[in-house]
C-alpha cells in the first residue's frame, strides 16, 4: 500500500474515532437517561424523516429538537399551510409529550444573512465552551434571522441564567428566547 493511501486511511480512522468520542462525551455529559437520549433522538429523526419524505416540507428549514418526549419546532416556513403541516406531523409521531413551536416566516433580509447567522452562533458556542459553570454540549443553539433560541436540559437555574447573558453579549443578536429547563434529578 502507498504512503498516501496508508496516511487517508489513518486519518479517516483518526476522524472516525474522534467523532465517536465526542457523541460518547456528550452522552456522558447530557442530564437525561442513555435510554431517554435514545428516545428523543429517534422522535427527532422520525419528525426529519416525516418532513423529507413530504412534497410540501422539502423546502422547510424548520429543526425539531426533543427532551424528554417534548419537542421544540424550530425555524422558518414558506407558507401557513407548511407550518401546520410541520406541527401536525410532529403530533403524529409515537412518544411526543408536547410540543412547542418557534417559527418564522420566511424572509429576505439584507441585514442578517446566513454568514451573520453563523458568525452569532460560533460566538455563542465558543461563549458557552469558555464557560467552565455550563456544560456547553447541553445548550443547543439555533439562529433564525438573527433571534437567537437556546435549548436543552441544564443543571440548574444559574446555567440557565449565564446561557443567556452570554447569547445576548453577541454583536448582532436581535432577541434571545430561551427554553432551556433545569433537569428533574431522579
Amino acid at each position: 500500500m502507498s504512503r498516501f493511501v496508508s496516511k487517508v486511511l489513518l486519518m479517516t480512522l483518526l476522524a472516525m474515532v474522534m467523532a465517536g468520542c465526542g457523541t460518547i462525551y456528550k452522552a456522558a455529559m447530557d442530564e437525561r437517561s442513555l435510554s431517554q437520549q435514545t428516545a428523543d433522538a429517534n422522535i427527532s429523526g422520525t419528525i426529519m424523516k416525516r418532513y423529507l419524505d413530504d412534497d410540501d416540507m422539502s423546502v422547510l428549514s424548520i429543526e425539531p429538537y426533543t427532551f424528554i418526549g417534548h419537542v421544540y419546532l424550530v425555524g422558518e416556513y414558506e407558507t401557513s399551510v407548511q407550518r401546520s403541516k410541520a406541527v401536525s406531523i410532529a403530533k403524529s409521531v409515537e412518544g411526543v409529550t408536547g410540543i412547542t413551536t418557534h417559527l418564522m416566516p420566511a424572509k429576505e433580509d439584507p441585514t442578517c444573512g446566513t454568514s451573520d447567522s453563523l458568525g452569532i452562533l460560533a460566538n455563542i458556542k465558543k461563549a458557552l465552551i469558555s464557560d467552565d459553570e455550563i456544560w456547553s454540549t447541553n445548550v443547543e443553539v439555533k439562529v433564525v434571522q438573527c433571534n437567537v433560541v437556546l435549548l436543552g436540559l441544564v443543571g440548574s437555574q444559574a446555567q440557565i441564567s449565564k446561557s443567556i447573558v452570554h447569547a445576548k453579549s453577541v454583536k448582532g443578536v436581535r432577541s434571545v428566547k430561551s427554553y432551556l429547563r433545569v433537569a428533574r434529578k431522579p
